[in-house]
């Protein structure tokens, strides 16, 4: 997870790209869909801009969006506080505080007697602490904040209505687009000048990733100069930090081999050179690139952590029972040897006497011609230890018979279980995480709650791509969404297509009798890659015509057995291909 990416310096940049676009714009609407997130679209030049602005612990950020999010029924306090002071304000200053994390966007409104007043909001972007604030200009009130802060959780800055603004203590750093060279830098000793992170603990807005880049390129770059000089590296970096006043900004954006999000910055970076280097034209762009994915599987997972734990909680509970159940049936191979035990002492009541404690026969049933020794009870009389045998073996019969039973049933249940949870982590939204819930509920395993709605929420629907030769192709998110693609959906001489003996979802090929191997590969990377083993590495995924797919009887959703199929091995990964 990247916490410094965005740094004082990328917020310069992002400060001077905000100006340009939504400075003297009206606000318009104001929404905020998630508990720390608000969305303020501005009107200017007949174009409506949408900005997001987030205080979340993980991702705080703030950028114009063109993505949508959607809206809680009833809006938040907070969001109402803003509507009524902001909406139809103006926005008169952008301005970033000393180069570090900080935003102040001043609104031209009216207050509540009708009279013009200035508000400001002030963005912090700092982690955990991040936070968006209303304050009144002319005095300094906090009109209310996304998060409250109180004396109890923080003695030194407290923010909650009514009270004077105060900002954050300032770091005692220098402002890296307003210093000299000259200054004296008091560092502690035990700080090096070969420490990459070295301008990080001078400058205020300087993240490890750019001091690290600066301190490449002043050693690379020395020209007889001693690299281990503070002053000449201070002189270096002013001269670096004039050029970024100049404004000469190249939004980049770094990513491994398979395609993952590692890092972004307003300027391209030598240090990041072995990574996947791709351009943007805009500060927002990029960001709402970066952590449009990050952010919403993040906070997915956490509108899902319950579902998930209920799912891991039974899946560990099957495991345990699967254990106990199998040492169970290992107990039961005893059974023929106490059936035997039985039938030869039948055989040989004649030649046992009260009161012996074991007995010596021949084993009639072996090949070797051997003699046993069987142990007996001295207080049992001969029949009643040829009873306690037949006993013994008839009991550990029914339990063996009731525990294969039970594992059938109990490995059909982890499987189903299993499935759940790959689902769930392949949950891309809201919605498909409340169908998982509306489907444990059906299958018993969350108790039936009555809704207070009136109308019954429509069920999120399968993914539909188009193949490179233009072929439809279904994947299915959930098991419900499975059972209907496979059972109701498809046609018989359509292809199905599942990973081999691993969670994962049911893909559809429509058939139209001229499905190519491009379009067959493809729809088996969709196949692998929303299952189990999508960060895996030559998956078996089996396919087969739809006709030869079929349903057990009493099968919970998604579960199917198949026949007549073929394999074919993929590397699963995100697949470029056009969404319907």
């Amino acid at each position: 997870m990247i916490k410094v990416a965005l740094d004082g310096i990328f917020l310069h940049s992002l400060c001077l790209e905000l100006k340009d676009n939504i400075l003297n714009g009206k606000v318009d609407k104001i929404n905020q869909p998630e508990k720390d997130e608000i969305i303020i679209t501005f009107r200017k030049d007949n174009k409506n801009i949408k900005v997001l602005i987030s205080a979340s612990s993980n991702y705080p950020r703030i950028h114009i969006t063109e993505r949508s999010k959607a809206n809680p029924m009833q809006p938040p306090m907070f969001c109402m506080l803003l509507r009524k002071y902001l909406i139809g304000a103006k926005l008169i200053n952008i301005e970033q505080r000393h180069c570090d994390r900080i935003l102040c966007l001043d609104f031209e409104s009216r207050d509540e007697m009708g009279f013009d007043s200035i508000y400001t909001l002030i963005v912090e972007i700092m982690g955990r602490h991040s936070n968006i604030t209303l304050i009144r200009k002319r005095d300094n009130i906090v009109m209310d904040s996304i998060k409250h802060i109180t004396p109890n959780i923080n003695s030194y800055r407290s923010i909650y209505p009514g009270i004077n603004y105060k900002f954050p203590p300032e770091p005692n750093k220098l402002n890296p687009l307003d210093f000299s060279e000259d200054v004296n830098i008091d560092l502690d000793s035990s700080v090096s000048i070969s420490d990459s992170s070295i301008l990080t603990k001078i400058f205020t807005g300087v993240s490890s990733l750019l001091s690290k880049e600066i301190v490449y390129l002043f050693q690379t770059n020395s020209s007889g100069n001693k690299p281990d000089d503070l002053k000449n590296l201070l002189k270096f970096a002013k001269n670096f930090f004039q050029s970024i006043n100049q404004n000469s900004f190249t939004y980049t954006l770094y990513s491994d081999s398979k395609g993952n999000y590692k890092d972004f910055y307003c300027f391209y970076l030598s240090t990041m050179k072995d990574y996947k280097v791709t351009k943007y034209d805009t500060a927002s762009k990029l960001l709402d690139l970066f952590y449009y994915t990050k952010d919403k599987q993040d906070r997915l997972n956490q509108k899902s952590s319950d579902l998930q734990k209920l799912v891991i909680n039974n899946i560990d509970r099957c495991k345990k029972k699967s254990i106990i159940l199998k040492q169970s049936l290992q107990e039961c191979k005893q059974k023929d040897k106490y059936k035997l035990y039985g039938e030869l002492l039948t055989a040989n009541i004649y030649s046992i006497k009260e009161g012996d404690k074991s007995v010596k026969v021949y084993n009639y049933y072996s090949e070797k011609e051997e003699y046993i020794i069987i142990p007996l009870k001295e207080n049992n009389t001969p029949s009643e230890n040829i009873q306690y045998y037949f006993k013994k073996y008839n009991k550990l019969k029914k339990t063996e018979e009731a525990a294969l039973e039970q594992l059938e049933k109990n490995e059909a249940e982890l499987e189903y279980l299993q499935s759940v949870l790959t689902n769930i982590l392949n949950c891309d939204s809201y919605d498909e995480i409340e169908d998982v819930r509306n489907e444990l509920v059906e299958t018993g395993y969350i108790k039936f709650k009555k809704s207070s709605g009136k109308t019954k929420k429509a069920q999120s629907k399968p993914l539909h791509f188009l193949s490179s030769d233009g072929i439809d192709i279904y994947v299915g998110k959930n098991n419900i969404q499975n059972d209907y693609l496979t059972l109701k959906f498809a046609d018989k001489k359509d292809i199905w297509l599942h990973t081999k003996n691993i969670p994962g979802s049911h893909v559809i090929i429509k058939n139209n009798n001229n499905i190519s191997d491009k379009t067959l590969e493809e729809a088996a990377i969709l196949a692998a890659y929303y299952s189990k083993a999508k960060d895996s590495t030559k998956v078996a995924v089996d396919y087969t015509e739809v006709k030869n797919v079929k349903k057990p009887s009493g099968a919970k959703p998604g579960m199917v057995i198949y026949t007549t199929n073929k394999t074919i091995y993929v590397d699963p990964y995100e697949i470029n291909l056009k969404k319907v």
